[in-house]
């Protein structure tokens, strides 16, 4: 039976394959990490179900979270359906929807404001514009680039990701403050959120941005990300209309079971609700 060698052609034709299928970039950097993890974990031994087993396994022991396992499994099943090596593929694991979230993840309304109004404080305008952009529409970090001069003249941003193309309605507040911020700019047509040599605002740069924040306004660092603001954006929305459906739709979500995982309460929230029941006597 002929060997099923891994080598770097091999992975080049595969990413090569997810970048004709146009999937997002930091997917296929996710599954090129995978890869390469797998691949030296071989160590020039052949791809075999035993080995894709084995692997799975020190995965699982290597104190990885559930979701980071079938992350990188995933991405070595995805190559090997490609590469025709079917029986090579291993089960992901089973994960049961958890019911909360961890409070130390939970971004308050009141800590939102409290991170706009510091980077306000600091001089630093255009992350504190970024930051109430995100919140207010509920984009993700990589869709900022859409939000234009011409898109906060017309109220409105086109945004086209992972093969959807969608329109997301931008408040008036918002606009007239994002109009403003591309005055004092300079800008007079493109993107709003520049850095200071006119390139795009790489999601690194945001990340890193936001972090600093979090010590002058005191908000704990694992609160703080952009994926949070798009969290907190669902959660409010949700609060006032109770409307998952319209709510999938805005996010630009397929399933209304991915919205469902940004309404999970935290524990406390979830324990309070267990003692209302009054079923304990």
């Amino acid at each position: 039976m002929k060997q099923h060698i891994l080598t770097q052609a091999c992975t080049a034709a595969y990413i090569r394959h997810l970048q004709e299928e146009e999937r997002a970039g930091t997917t296929i950097q996710k599954y090129l990490f995978g890869i390469r993890a797998f691949a030296c974990w071989l160590e020039g031994r052949p791809v075999t179900k035993e080995n894709t087993t084995r692997w799975k396994a020190e995965l699982q022991d290597g104190r990885l979270k559930p979701s980071t396992v079938n992350g990188r499994l995933s991405a070595v099943n995805g190559l090997c359906a490609f590469l025709g090596w079917e029986e090579c593929q291993v089960r992901l694991l089973k994960i049961q929807q958890s019911v909360f979230r961890a409070a130390a993840r939970e971004l308050r309304r009141e800590e939102y404001g409290r991170l706009v109004q510091t980077a306000a404080r600091l001089r630093q305008g255009r992350l504190a514009l970024l930051i109430e952009t995100i919140c207010a529409t509920g984009i993700r970090v990589s869709e900022v680039r859409y939000i234009t001069v011409e898109a906060a003249r017309a109220g409105q941003a086109t945004v086209s990701l992972k093969g959807k193309i969608r329109t997301i309605l931008l408040p008036r507040r918002l606009c007239c403050k994002l109009l403003e911020y591309a005055r004092k700019q300079k800008t007079a047509s493109g993107e709003i959120f520049r850095t200071e040599n006119g390139a795009c605002f790489s999601r690194n740069r945001i990340w890193r941005e936001m972090k600093a924040l979090c010590a002058q306004a005191g908000v704990a660092p694992t609160k703080v990300f952009p994926h949070n603001l798009r969290r907190l954006f669902a959660v409010s929305y949700y609060q006032a209309y109770r409307d998952i459906v319209r709510l999938a739709d805005i996010l630009g979500h397929s399933s209304v079971n991915t919205t469902r995982i940004y309404l999970l309460t935290t524990g406390e929230e979830h324990a309070r609700q267990l003692e209302q029941l009054g079923l304990v006597c």
